[in-house]
């Protein structure tokens, strides 16, 4: 037996090569290893490094219901290789293992990253041997043991917190103990072995529809935690139960059961799991962050360190947009000329027309061809794109060029159903749309055609690329599975993007799904801006807002502000601060809004230009937690180095003030200001002694945003 310990990054890592020839994942956590806490009377077997499923292998014991654990060949894989090198990441570890009977390697990838405590983790599987083999399920991450360190039950330390999602309800963290998901310690812990699974899936192109790939699991007990995000634009499967009395964490792409998943694999090719991002941290007195905070903000740095390098993402353009609570999807010359002259005036640089400029009257069912409406623009759409780059702005338009209407005429003459996601024998439908299958290279072209047009013909620097419909389990188009249909157009799709990227390195897409339904790191490992929510109350959206840095960088993180026509100041305050600590997608009629009002707009956008800077190198904390709808009172943090931020909002509160703690100043001095608006008359202070900033604001929907120097 030998074993492998290093701790990089904050990441103790343990790796056992028994004496079997077995490769073990022992230990990965924040805090160190310790031999007595592995306490199953079967051992190590339960902790395997990689679950592999391939069709028509037996299994030595049971496996109790549809856990991914006693997999086959995954549970008699032998150790092989184990390589530790370096690379611009960081350090790098491959451990290869085989199984003889069949012909299957295996490498498990551990990608660290200098400076980080987040390990990107895959696995790679070819198949050696003579015969073709089936991939039912892979796992690109297996820990067992997850709940080892301390003496307290299960039930009594581990906390769950999963991110729900959904249309105009995102970013919402709910916090569960592993009995009121219904994996409650019944047997005495050795002997604990139910079909109970605690599993969180998404089938299907929305990556989010449900969930947001990610979670976080604590142990309160030695405040400590593991957290987690699968960084794919489809399916994806991730699972908590127990494993000879242990529990496991396992994190995967497609699968066969959840998600209709499977793989031919022929002799001599090999098949890449989806990455996954892993990290640990502990809570310390001595850094004052919570575990959660502490999490998110390496979550924060490792999404910039993998993501595509681009300029917008250093600059922070202002954008506006003429959909929410504005033109709603019915663009015209007409409109657009004056909303134009007032975003300008209010110091937007970047002006994207939405919805509705390719048709004439519905356009809901004709989308895919990607021609201006005459009827809209008579005197053609470049009059109004030349207008926008007369006032100082870049134009942008909105797409949903993954999709095509059923009644576009494209869709008519295409006789070739490879453009096209089919199911048995059909084309697949979503509310009127066919899915294009990015795997044709024709489909490629007709995407190609329509960017190289908008840039060349109109000068469009941003695209809006939406997605609306929900096409389900995949195609059966050259595919093994519709499963895997869908695996391999994701890629396809991701490859087209690079190639646009890499032809048009300024143009700006925004990743957008019915607001924030495909928050992955996929996507954003290349789009450099991800819109979160359609939720149109801007009382509600300070919710959504407050959240997001969880689930992507502040910089990425799309907000609508949009001024009603008719309101007071505070909802203008309201609606800007929800924006000004991430990124602004302005909105709202601002030609039609009194000048008081508009100059609030015009002063928030300018102080957002000034703090831009911060923003993207800043990391989040929540001095309140995490917010729900429900909540009276909500705040958003941003720190770096020496500055903090902090946006506080108040809704249906009886009181008045509210205490919001800054652990982390520890003590120190620091200079507290109301940095928006600066017409505030509400009152603020800040405590050294308790690290804490004291608000009042006395009226029930006010918002502020303030700034701390220390």
């Amino acid at each position: 037996m030998k074993r492998i310990e290093l701790c990089e990054n904050g990441i103790h890592f343990v790796l056992e090569i028994n004496d079997e020839n077995e490769a073990k994942l022992l230990h990965f956590s924040a805090l160190p290893f310790d031999e007595k806490n592995i306490t199953s009377r079967t051992g190590t077997l339960g902790f395997r490094l990689a679950e592999i499923n391939v069709s028509g292998l037996d299994r030595p014991y049971e496996r109790h219901g549809n856990k991914y654990i006693v997999t086959a060949p995954g549970y008699r894989m032998k150790f092989r290789d184990f390589t530790d090198t370096a690379n611009q990441l960081g350090r790098k570890l491959e451990i290869t293992t085989f199984d003889e009977e069949t012909g299957i390697e295996a490498i498990s990838h551990f990608q660290f990253c200098n400076g980080i405590s987040v390990v990107r983790t895959w696995t790679s599987v070819i198949n050696n041997g003579t015969e073709n083999r089936t991939l039912e399920y892979v796992s690109s991450f297996n820990i067992n043991g997850i709940e080892k360190e301390g003496l307290l039950e299960q039930d009594k330390k581990m906390k769950l917190s999963v991110c729900h999602n959904s249309w105009q309800r995102e970013l919402q963290w709910s916090k569960y103990t592993l009995p009121q998901l219904g994996l409650e310690q019944c047997q005495p812990k050795d002997y604990q072995h139910s079909s109970k699974v605690i599993g969180f899936t998404n089938v299907g192109n929305w990556s989010a529809k449900e969930y947001v790939p990610m979670g976080f699991l604590e142990n309160t007990e030695t405040g400590s935690a593991i957290y987690w995000q699968i960084e794919h634009n489809g399916s994806w499967h991730w699972e908590i139960s127990d494993q000879e009395g242990h529990l496991y964490l396992q994190l995967s792409g497609p699968s066969e059961i959840e998600s209709h998943w499977c793989r031919v694999l022929k002799p001599g090719e090999c098949f890449e799991s989806v990455p996954c991002a892993v990290g640990v941290c502990a809570s310390s007195a001595e850094n004052g962050y919570s575990c959660f905070d502490g999490a998110m903000g390496e979550l924060t740095k490792y999404r910039r360190k993998i993501r595509r390098r681009n300029a917008d993402n250093e600059r922070l353009a202002v954008i506006f947009n003429d959909y929410m609570n504005c033109l709603w999807g019915d663009p015209t010359t007409e409109k657009e000329l004056p909303l134009i002259d007032a975003a300008a005036e209010a110091g937007c640089e970047y002006y994207c027309i939405d919805a509705g400029w390719y048709a004439d009257g519905f356009w809901w069912d004709w989308v895919g061809e990607w021609k201006e409406s005459r009827r809209r623009f008579p005197n053609g759409l470049k009059e109004v794109t030349d207008h926008i780059r007369s006032k100082g702005m870049i134009p942008g338009v909105w797409l949903e060029l993954e999709v095509m209407g059923i009644k576009c005429p494209m869709a008519q003459t295409v006789c070739d159903d490879t453009w096209f996601f089919t199911r048995h024998g059909e084309r697949v439908y979503d509310r009127s749309r066919y899915q294009l299958d990015f795997r044709n290279p024709k489909v490629i072209a007709h995407a190609d055609e329509v960017i190289d047009r908008l840039v060349s013909e109109y000068g469009v620097g941003y695209i809006k690329m939406d997605y609306n419909i929900e096409p389900g389990i995949g195609t059966e188009q050259n595919a093994d599975s519709a499963g895997d249909g869908l695996l391999q157009h994701e890629r396809a799709y991701l490859s087209w993007l690079d190639g646009i990227f890499k032809k048009y390195p300024k143009l700006i897409i925004e990743n957008c799904s019915s607001g924030g339904l495909r928050m992955d790191y996929a996507m954003l490992s290349r789009y450099s801006i991800q819109s979160t929510s359609d939720q149109d109350d801007y009382r509600k959206y300070c919710t959504i807002a407050a959240n997001s840095p969880s689930a992507l960088c502040p910089e990425q993180s799309a907000v609508w502000s949009y001024p009603m026509t008719s309101g007071d100041k505070e909802e203008v305050i309201f609606n800007m601060v929800n924006a000004m600590l991430l990124r602004v997608h302005q909105s709202g009629h601002l030609g039609n809004i009194e000048p008081e009002r508009k100059a609030l707009v015009k002063e928030a956008l300018s102080v957002y230009r000034k703090i831009r800077s911060d923003i993207k190198n800043s990391v989040p904390f929540w001095s309140l937690g995490t917010s729900k709808f429900s909540d009276e009172w909500v705040s958003l943090g941003l720190r770096t180095e020496h500055t903090a931020y902090l946006a506080v909002w108040r809704r249906e509160s009886a009181d008045s003030a509210c205490v919001l703690p800054v652990s982390f100043l520890n003590g120190r001095n620091a200079e507290i200001s109301c940095i928006y608006p600066s017409c505030n008359e509400e009152k603020f202070f800040y405590s050294k002694e308790k690290s804490a900033v004291t608000v009042q604001l006395r009226k029930p929907y006010t918002a502020r945003l303030f700034k701390l120097v220390f």
